[in-house]
């Protein structure tokens, strides 16, 4: 039910849509029954010519035009009546013409609703792909590290999918099918209030049916949306990682994973869509069966003589072709419930996004933060991922205008002290300050313009080398780029390119060797002029030659700046007014590299596995 109202309520986003949408269905509906009623008097005139005019005066006539108002009723009739007494043929005519309207009408609004129902349903696609895309870009970094990026791309993709599909049959099932239904049958129990009560006997089979395979449709649906997900996981890492595949001649063995994957997922969406697909088959057979049976029962009361007339042929039809127009709205319910129950679990892996917990939280009234005037601390400051701990009982000071440099084994918490600065993550206990105010009451988008970051990983977009240096700076000038690219020992190699600044670089920055990336990263981050910038193996990837470009480069980018390195390789960091060395989650060693390697510790250590020994 909760599916139900999460879907009727992205519909009614767009009331004025909606509306159309159930006025074109109802008018449908009205004309479909009237196309078929008004066909009765051709059957008339072409077998009881010569009853026609008397069986006007009759009831079993009234029944047939019995959804027209009675004004129109009455004037129709006696239209009738004329020509038929003027010339049958005439008469045929016009019931031809009258029903052709009827047909025409009916496709008309059958049409309109369709048309209105093609920009409804894309709307609450793009709404939904907006809202979920919003929702994944504020969501934490540690949520990236429990999901896989594949699978996210499913549920912007197959799940609001299938919410697309659950926008027309919701609509269908509420505001279509229950008054086609409701129409037919008064129709029905009007003719022949016996013969209604025996064909209603389809409607709690079909129910039981549809209960049936709905459970076990859902069930199945979320297995093939979760292996969808994982199915996207795979495209990604494949393509993605084409270099090392190719290089290791792992292209059999990934094809191999891929086709496991992506069988069993076809599995499984083959299966939902029997299962789905069973319900209306069911159904029509059912209601075959069912019309078998009102034919032999109806058949025989009009056959037997004890009848007394009760049910005549004209009425009999009229009933026939009335209870099979009944079978359609019954049937589209039973698609609808199937569209719906399928959609249930990609409505409920949505949620899991829209509503998962952004953990990042601003106070109502966040303070603004423009400059910074006096130091970082981190003031006892621990850390944990669900329950390891990373970091434990942090105690730093980094003054203004003054460089830190962080170092250790690997996984020993280097990364995760930075990222608390920028509030990628909240400390588990203690607290920063930048300052003397803590961190959290600081507006975040304030806060983060503060913090300039070059990383080890340089993420560039697929887009020219200009729009990745302005990237977040919109209005940026071509003479502020062109001096940050200068900054950054960029400028000579952007300027050989094909088009220069506004050469497109590709996806990742795949055009670009190592170096040239990193020196593009960090013309971005001196664009952005931060006070204080994070170095997070800034040149750790680089070979000789481009390490010393883009050393040169993050000089420039640290003069006057307050400066937090993150570096393995340590001839970086000896500079630094102060280095701390972790080890665990906890601080092992502080000082500047003379006094450390004085120390002959740990610090003293890691030098001599890199060739240095003063």
């Amino acid at each position: 039910m909760k599916g139900i109202i999460d879907i009727y309520r992205y519909t009614f986003a767009y009331k004025g849509r909606a509306i159309l949408v159930i006025l074109c269905n109802l008018l449908f509906v009205i004309f479909n029954l009237l196309s078929i009623v008004l066909f009765i008097p051709v059957l008339q005139l072409i077998f009881r010519p010569d009853n026609l005019i008397k069986a006007m005066d009759n009831p079993s006539w009234n029944g047939a035009i019995t959804s027209l108002p009675k004004h129109i009723s009455q004037e129709y009739q006696y239209f009738m009546q004329k020509l038929v007494a003027h010339d049958p043929k005439d008469a045929l005519f016009f019931v031809c013409i009258t029903v052709f309207i009827a047909f025409f009408l009916k496709n008309v609004f059958r049409y309109g609703a369709i048309w209105h129902q093609s920009e409804l349903r894309m709307a609450v696609v793009r709404d939904l792909r907006d809202s979920i895309f919003s929702k994944a870009l504020r969501l934490p970094i540690s949520f990236y590290t429990n999901e896989r990026k594949g699978d996210l791309m499913s549920r912007m993709n197959s799940d609001v999918g299938e919410i697309e599909i659950a926008v027309i049959s919701m609509l269908e099932l509420i505001f279509r099918e229950p008054i086609a239904i409701l129409i037919n049958v008064s129709t029905l129990i009007w003719l022949s209030p016996e013969l209604t009560l025996a064909s209603l006997i389809l409607l709690p089979v079909s129910a039981f049916v549809i209960s049936r395979i709905g459970k076990s449709l859902k069930r199945t649906a979320k297995k093939g949306q979760e292996q969808m997900g994982l199915l996207y996981s795979t495209i990604d890492e494949g393509l993605g990682g084409i270099r090392i595949i190719q290089s290791f001649n792992a292209a059999e063995q990934v094809k191999n994973t891929f086709h496991q994957v992506n069988l069993v997922h076809q599995k499984l969406i083959t299966k939902a869509f029997r299962k789905r697909d069973l319900s209306p088959v069911l159904n029509e057979t059912l209601g075959a069966a069912v019309m078998l049976c009102l034919l032999w029962f109806g058949g025989s009361m009009i056959l037997d003589a004890s009848a007394n007339g009760a049910l005549n042929g004209e009425k009999f039809l009229t009933f026939i072709i009335v209870f099979s127009q009944l079978l359609r709205p019954i049937q589209g319910i039973s698609t609808s419930l199937a569209n719906l129950n399928k959609a249930k679990p990609s409505q409920d892996r949505i949620n899991e996004i829209l509503f998962a917990d952004e953990m990042i939280h601003e106070q109502k009234n966040p303070q603004a933060i423009k400059t910074f005037a006096d130091s970082i601390r981190y003031e006892n400051v621990s850390f944990k991922y669900k329950d390891e701990w990373v970091l434990q009982n942090i105690d730093i000071e980094l003054k203004k205008g003054k460089s830190l440099a962080i170092v250790g084994e690997s996984g020993s918490g280097k990364s995760t002290l930075a990222d608390l600065l920028p509030r990628f993550y909240d400390a588990t206990s203690g607290q920063l300050v930048i300052d003397s105010v803590p961190i959290t009451t600081y507006s975040l988008h304030d806060l983060r313009e503060q913090i300039g970051i070059v990383s080890q990983e340089s993420i560039l977009f697929n887009a020219s080398i200009r729009e990745n240096i302005a990237f977040g700076m919109p209005h940026a000038s071509p003479e502020e780029i062109e001096h940050a690219a200068r900054v950054a020992n960029a400028h000579e190699f952007i300027v050989r390119m094909e088009n220069g600044y506004e050469t497109n670089i590709g996806e990742r920055g795949n055009k670009l060797s190592g170096g040239q990336k990193q020196r593009i990263s960090i013309a971005r981050a001196v664009l952005k002029n931060p006070n204080i910038l994070i170095l997070d193996e800034a040149t750790s990837a680089l070979d000789t030659e481009s390490e010393k470009l883009v050393q040169d480069a993050l000089d420039h980018l640290m003069q006057e700046r307050t400066v937090l390195i993150i570096a393995h390789r340590l001839s970086t960091v000896r500079k630094a007014d102060e280095i701390i060395v972790l080890s665990q989650g906890k601080i092992i060693e502080r000082g500047n590299h003379d006094s450390l390697m004085a120390l002959r510790g740990t610090y003293f250590n890691l030098c001599s596995l890199q060739g240095m020994r003063d």
